[in-house]
């Protein structure tokens, strides 16, 4: 259905869109934690290749192909070829999927945030077991941030197969985030406008405030260090060009159908070119400043734990050998050990399983993926920090912007194609579509509230969508330049813009995007293959640890059918094209 009027009051309301959807929990949490694991400010080596030759080039296509179009994904495709019907299909169930458990973080946001208020913050110290004689055995066994998070907020089960029930706290807190998404879209994506400006912004404003607090915060610079010093050899990693990859596909929203959604609405005459370098170069150097931001938190969170683990030691040998006050310090600490060790070796040899072994190193190379990053790491900074109910407000204030934010674009990827269905659209107001597209991912995302929930949240999070992304993004490229027709598209692009794309675009369309997505392909599969055996990480609470398990068939299963769903409508869709056109054919044939 043609877009009757723009979407957008103006162009710099689009950007922001696009911005409040492509920064999102992503570049506050993955990309540092990328950073971290594939070699520090090495990682931005591959990431920066990326960029140029993947993600503006495809970004720019996707944008070009929306505005030009006028239509979301699935209506975009269609008109290129009938027989690219699918690939829309495919991008609407991956954003389907993604709403569908994407929501749960913003969930895990508002619980924190209900417990922000509290003095002091729950996860600040460990809960007293029942008989108030001690605190309880879980939480001594790891600490209060990650006992807080996988009792009081998951209460995790010990393994996938383990189900257990419904958690109402956090069904009441995923209620609660589809009803903010549902009022954001109410009328549709018409609404998405009016409100990017609030979840772009605002977590800036925040991000520059714990920048701010973090820079003053002790061993912030030990934080800094350690991302900027790289690690040359993960350059021969392939894994890490992998990473780079998907982190750029993830962080831009490529192959999701949303960008192609917000462009669609844009005026016909938009400079799409200069929108996708803004976007793109704003989203990448917003990742950069946030690592800078979690770096430096990391900094002090680790600095702080080895300077508590060096007081204890230090407290122990003090104890134990009836030293003088003072005269063990943190810089004269081996020396002393190796002296008592060799003055006192049956002493020392009973009080050495007691002393650790400290080392900043160490604690700065202790990684926390995804969600524990975005938990648990910033949780133990924030119970450490002055005033810490007000930086947990400000920083999961901060969580649900971006959250939401994202939820915006994913849900008008899934919107757009059903409003411009001219069945549903004039059978059903936009109210009514936007609440049962929320309603139906509401209910479906129980799934994630249960004590398993989290397990299956990481199954939707590792494998819904990273295969998927890279095939329809291929299709899609190979769709415009070879059988759109590149001079076409050149045609279209100066009709639009005023002037055609130069060497670096078509260079980039034709030939090295395509090449480079195929060599992820092809490098992903092979990683998968050498894999073996799928593996999750599962909380055990006897250790007060994660442990390695490999996932039980059903899983397998399930994982298999996540990439199936998405993958396989781009080849149905040009079957059933096929067959209609056909039997077509037969019946203009038969009557003549």
């Amino acid at each position: 259905m043609e877009k009757s009027r723009p979407l957008w009051d103006n162009p710099l309301q689009f950007v922001f869109a696009c911005i409040s959807y492509a920064v999102g929990l992503g570049n506050v949490w993955r990309f540092p934690y990328l950073c971290q694991m594939y070699g520090g400010g090495g990682f931005l080596i591959p990431y920066f290749i990326m960029l140029i030759a993947e993600g503006m080039p495809l970004l720019y296509l996707e944008l070009a192909v929306g505005q030009r179009m006028r239509r979301g994904s699935i209506g975009a495709w269609k008109i290129i070829s009938p027989y690219l019907c699918g690939v829309g299909v495919a991008s609407v169930v991956v954003s389907f999927f993604l709403s569908m458990y994407y929501n749960v973080i913003n969930a895990w946001a508002f619980w924190y945030l209900f417990h922000s208020f509290q003095d002091p913050l729950p996860w600040a110290t460990c809960p007293l077991n029942s008989n108030r004689t001690g605190y309880e055995e879980e939480c001594e066994k790891t600490s209060s941030t990650q006992y807080f998070w996988y009792r009081q907020t998951l209460n995790i089960s010990p393994s996938l197969e383990a189900s257990g029930n419904v958690q109402w706290e956090q069904a009441l807190c995923l209620t609660l985030a589809w009803l903010v998404v549902y009022l954001c879209i109410l009328r549709g994506t018409e609404s998405t406008g009016k409100v990017v400006y609030v979840t772009a912004s605002l977590p800036y404003c925040v991000l520059i405030i714990y920048l701010i607090r973090g820079l003053t915060l002790h061993g912030a610079v030990n934080g800094l260090v350690y991302m900027f010093t790289p690690k040359l050899e993960q350059l021969s990693n392939p894994k890490t060009w992998i990473s780079a990859a998907t982190q750029i596909f993830f962080s831009l929203g490529l192959g999701f159908g949303s960008l192609i959604a917000f462009a669609s609405y844009n005026e016909p005459t938009n400079n799409c070119e200069r929108h996708a370098i803004i976007v793109s170069l704003i989203n990448s150097t917003t990742s950069i400043f946030a690592s800078i931001v979690t770096f430096s938190i990391y900094g002090f969170k680790a600095t702080f734990n080895y300077e508590s683990c060096i007081n204890k030691v230090i407290l122990l040998l003090l104890n134990a050998f009836d030293l003088e006050e003072g005269s063990l310090t943190a810089d004269n600490l081996n020396e002393m050990k190796d002296y008592l060790m060799a003055t006192h070796p049956q002493e020392y040899a009973q009080l050495s399983p007691q002393l650790k072994n400290c080392s900043l190193e160490a604690e700065l190379d202790t990684a926390v993926q995804g969600t524990g990053l975005a938990f648990i790491v910033y949780s133990e900074a924030i119970k450490n920090m002055e005033v810490p109910q007000l930086y947990s407000v400000l920083y999961f204030v901060m969580l649900l912007m971006l959250g939401i934010g994202s939820m915006l674009g994913n849900t008008a990827a899934i919107l757009t194609p059903l409003t411009d269905s001219r069945v549903i659209a004039t059978r059903f107001p936009k109210e009514v579509i936007s609440g049962v597209v929320c309603f139906i991912n509401c209910v479906i995302g129980l799934i994630f509230t249960m004590e398993a929930g989290n397990y299956w949240f990481d199954i939707f999070n590792d494998y819904a969508a990273t295969l998927s992304l890279l095939l329809i993004v291929l299709v899609e490229t190979i769709a415009v330049c070879y059988i759109y027709g590149i001079r076409r598209f050149e045609k279209d692009l100066y009709t639009m813009i005023g002037r055609k794309p130069n060497w670096y675009w078509k260079i980039m369309w034709a030939f090295a995007s395509p090449l480079l997505i195929i060599s992820l392909f092809i490098f992903y599969l092979t990683d998968y293959i050498l894999t073996g055996t799928l593996q999750y990480q599962a909380w055990d609470a006897t250790q007060g640890q994660l442990v390695t398990k490999d996932y039980p068939s059903y899983a397998l299963a399930v994982i298999g059918l996540l990439v199936a769903a998405s993958t396989m409508c781009i080849p149905l869709g040009a079957l059933v094209t096929f067959i209609r056109k056909r039997l077509k054919r037969e019946r203009v044939s038969t009557v003549a």
